[in-house]
């Protein structure tokens, strides 16, 4: 609920510069990636899964870039259906949707604004899933709007300091930030599987 509520806020105050092209790929993978993890419901390794998604990650940032196909609506209604559906066990396609959005696009806003609406999507199915699966919602309330009210705030502060950088910044420094949160994964995946120790 607060990362929903967090990209949403995002969303609308970059809303002109989604690319709804994108988005209309997008939203259909959501509904059958979630509809698929709804049914199926199961455990699955997290280390797995962190593993996979860092490695892919790393793979969106630094290596060679995707066959221009992969960016059409097909390309992106599978990459929307797979993170959809990985998302219900595990929160951590965040990054995995960044580094994918952030080689559509050049301009930040663009990438930033299209990132947010994307993620909003993918989480709206998964308040549903949970919320039918018994999480009592109203119980964290307090907590999860004061959460979404500093979600919005940094949001908005964010895209102040996104007015300041040029594009080739922005996009130096998204791909070092999702450089970090993928080695997180890959240390937690080490955890989560005992290869640690």
């Amino acid at each position: 609920m607060i990362q929903l509520g967090s990209n949403s806020g995002r969303a609308i105050l970059t809303r002109h510069h989604i690319d709804w092209k994108v988005i209309a790929a997008f939203a259909p993978g959501v509904l059958a990636g979630a509809g698929l993890g709804a049914w199926l419901l199961v455990d699955l390794p997290a280390h797995l899964w962190q593993l996979s998604i860092a490695l892919f990650v790393l793979y969106l940032c630094w290596g060679p870039g995707l066959p221009k196909a992969s960016f059409g609506p097909f390309g992106v209604f599978i990459a929307s259906a797979i993170t959809s559906f990985v998302s219900l066990f595990v929160g951590a396609t965040g990054p995995l949707v960044a580094a994918f959005i952030k080689q559509i696009h050049t301009d930040r806003f663009r990438t930033v604004a299209t990132f947010g609406t994307a993620m909003t999507l993918q989480h709206a199915p998964k308040a549903l899933v949970f919320g039918v699966a018994g999480f009592v919602f109203s119980e964290w309330l307090l907590f999860i709007l004061a959460m979404i009210a500093c979600g919005f705030a940094g949001t908005w502060l964010g895209l102040h300091l996104l007015k300041s950088i040029n594009n080739r910044w922005f996009h130096t420094a998204f791909n070092l930030v999702l450089t970090l949160l993928a080695f997180r994964l890959l240390w937690q995946a080490a955890r989560s599987a005992g290869w640690l120790g």
